[in-house]
C-alpha cells in the first residue's frame, strides 16, 4: 500500500513539473522576435537552376556496325538482355544480347535464296553446255557439207558452164552458211559466258549474305570496350534504352561507358533568363544526393536556339555547366542545383527579403525604434535585397512582422518621389518595347524609281 502511494506521489511530482517547464518554455517563445540587421559589402545575383550530371567524355557500347550492310535488311533490332546500370565492367566484359528473333527468319530466307540461286547456277551451266554442244555439233556438220561443195566443184570441171556454176553457188552457199554459223557460235559462246557469270554473281552475293548473317549473329553479344561503369544510352526523346527497347541502325549505342574525371552539368533554362547568362560566368553548384558537399564551376556553353522539352509549353536553352572538382561521389544522372552568378555588386547595402514589406504604394522595413521605415529597393537574389536608400549599415531591423505594428509610424516619406519617379520609368520602358514600329515616311517606291504612268 504505501508503495503504491509513494508512486502516486512520484508521478504527480513529474507531472506537475512538466507542466511549469512547457509554460515557462511557451513564454519565452511568445517573447522571441526574430532581429536582422543591414548587412554591407559584396552582393551576387544568381539565376537558380536544376541539372543533371552528365560526363564531358563518354565511350559508346554500341550493336555490330554490320547491322547497317544494306544487303541484310536489317531496320531495327531489340535489346533481350542487358547489364544492370552502374556496373562497373573490364574490357571484354559481357554488357548486353541482342534479340536475335527477326534475324533468325532473315537468315532463313537468306538460305532459302541461296539454295535456289544455286539450282538456278546449276540449270544455267547444263543449258549452256548443251547450247554449245550443239551449236558445235553443227559448226561440224556445216564445215563438211563445205568439204563436199568443194569437191563436186573440182569433180565438175569437165562438166558444162551451166553446171559448173550450179556448183560454185552450193559451195558459195555452204561457205556462207559454215561462216555465218561460226559467227554465231562466238557471239552465243560470249552469251553463255555473260549469263554464267551473272548466275556465278547471283549466287556469290547470295553466299556473302548468309556469311554475314551468320558473322552478325555472332556479335549479338556484346562486350564492354573498355573499363568504366555501364550508365544506359539515352533515346531523343530522354527515355533509357533499356531491355525490350528497340536501337535503329543509325544509332547502334545501348549503353556508355563515361569518361568520370570531368563532369558537366546540363540544365535547361527558361527563355525569360537565358538572357542573363553568358559563357564563362562562375557557378556553385549542389548535389541532391550529398547536400554536405559543395562544388565550384563554369558555363562553357549556352544554346543559342531554344527548345522545347516534351510534356511542357515553355521554350528552353541547353546550358552546360563544367564542374571544377572531381569526386569519385559524382555519378551521371545525379540531381545538382546550380547557382550561376550573373553579376556581383561590390559596397552595397542589403536585408533578408523577409524584412521587406510592401502596401500599394511604399516599400519599407520595421525598425527597432518603432518605425516604419520607407527605404528604395535595388536588384535581389535568392535570400536578399539591395536597399539603396533609406537605412545605414549595421542598422536593427525586424526580421518578421513585430506584434505591436499599429505603435509603429512611418518615417522616409520623402522617398515616395523617388519610387513613384523610378515606377514611372520602368512603366514608360515597358510601354517603349511593347510599342510597335511606326513607319518613317509617307509609303512610295524607292528613290530614283519612277512612278509608272497610266
Amino acid at each position: 500500500m504505501k508503495r503504491k502511494t509513494l508512486i502516486s506521489i512520484i508521478a504527480t511530482v513529474v507531472v506537475v513539473l512538466a507542466l511549469i517547464i512547457y509554460s515557462a518554455m511557451s513564454g519565452k517563445e511568445k517573447e522571441v522576435v526574430l532581429e536582422t540587421e543591414v548587412q554591407y559589402g559584396s552582393f551576387e545575383i544568381a539565376v537558380m537552376i536544376t541539372g543533371e550530371l552528365q560526363a564531358i567524355r563518354e565511350t559508346e557500347i554500341k550493336a555490330p556496325s554490320s547491322l547497317r550492310n544494306r544487303y541484310l535488311r536489317i531496320h531495327r533490332v531489340k535489346i533481350q538482355d542487358l547489364i544492370p546500370e552502374g556496373t562497373v565492367v573490364d574490357s571484354g566484359d559481357w554488357v548486353a544480347t541482342l534479340d536475335r528473333s527477326e534475324t533468325d527468319n532473315s537468315q532463313k530466307d537468306m538460305i532459302d535464296r541461296l539454295e535456289q540461286e544455286e539450282s538456278e547456277y546449276m540449270r544455267t551451266k547444263l543449258d549452256t553446255t548443251m547450247q554449245l554442244r550443239q551449236l558445235r555439233d553443227d559448226l561440224i556438220n556445216l564445215e563438211f557439207a563445205m568439204e563436199e561443195a568443194e569437191i563436186t566443184l573440182e569433180q565438175s570441171q569437165y562438166e558444162p558452164p551451166a553446171t559448173i556454176r550450179q556448183e560454185e553457188i552450193s559451195l558459195e552457199r555452204a561457205t556462207r552458211a559454215y561462216n555465218q554459223a561460226k559467227e554465231n557460235y562466238g557471239l552465243k559462246e560470249r552469251q553463255a559466258k555473260a549469263e554464267m557469270r551473272e548466275a556465278e554473281i547471283s549466287l556469290e552475293r547470295d553466299r556473302r549474305g548468309v556469311d554475314m548473317m551468320e558473322a552478325v549473329l555472332k556479335e549479338f553479344d556484346i562486350m564492354a570496350p573498355s573499363s568504366g561503369m555501364v550508365i544506359y544510352k539515352k533515346d531523343w526523346n530522354g527515355q533509357k534504352r533499356t531491355a525490350g527497347t528497340e536501337i535503329n541502325t543509325w544509332d547502334l549505342a545501348v549503353a556508355t561507358l563515361p569518361d568520370l574525371s570531368t563532369m558537366i552539368s546540363l540544365t535547361y533554362v527558361n527563355e525569360i533568363d537565358i538572357s542573363k547568362l553568358n559563357e564563362g560566368q562562375q557557378v556553385k553548384i549542389g548535389v541532391d544526393a550529398f547536400p554536405e558537399k559543395r562544388f565550384t564551376g563554369e558555363v562553357f556553353e549556352v544554346a543559342n536556339i531554344g527548345q522545347q522539352l516534351p510534356n511542357t509549353d515553355a521554350k528552353v536553352f541547353e546550358v552546360r555547366i563544367e564542374l571544377n572538382e572531381h569526386d569519385t561521389i559524382l555519378r551521371p544522372s545525379m540531381t545538382t542545383s546550380n547557382e550561376i552568378i550573373t553579376r556581383v555588386m561590390d559596397s552595397v547595402m542589403f536585408v533578408p527579403l523577409e524584412a521587406v514589406h510592401a502596401n500599394d504604394s511604399l516599400t519599407y522595413v520595421y525598425t527597432r525604434q518603432g518605425k516604419k521605415q520607407v527605404v528604395v529597393l535595388g536588384d535581389s537574389n535568392e535570400n536578399n535585397i539591395i536597399v539603396e536608400l533609406g537605412l545605414e549599415k549595421g542598422q536593427k531591423l525586424y526580421l518578421s512582422q513585430p506584434g505591436n505594428i499599429e505603435s509603429f509610424e512611418y518615417t522616409g516619406l520623402e522617398l515616395l518621389e523617388e519610387i513613384n519617379r523610378r515606377k514611372e520609368e520602368a512603366r514608360s520602358q515597358r510601354e517603349k518595347e511593347h510599342k510597335p514600329k511606326e513607319s518613317k515616311g509617307p509609303s512610295g517606291p524607292p528613290s530614283g524609281v519612277k512612278r509608272s504612268q497610266g
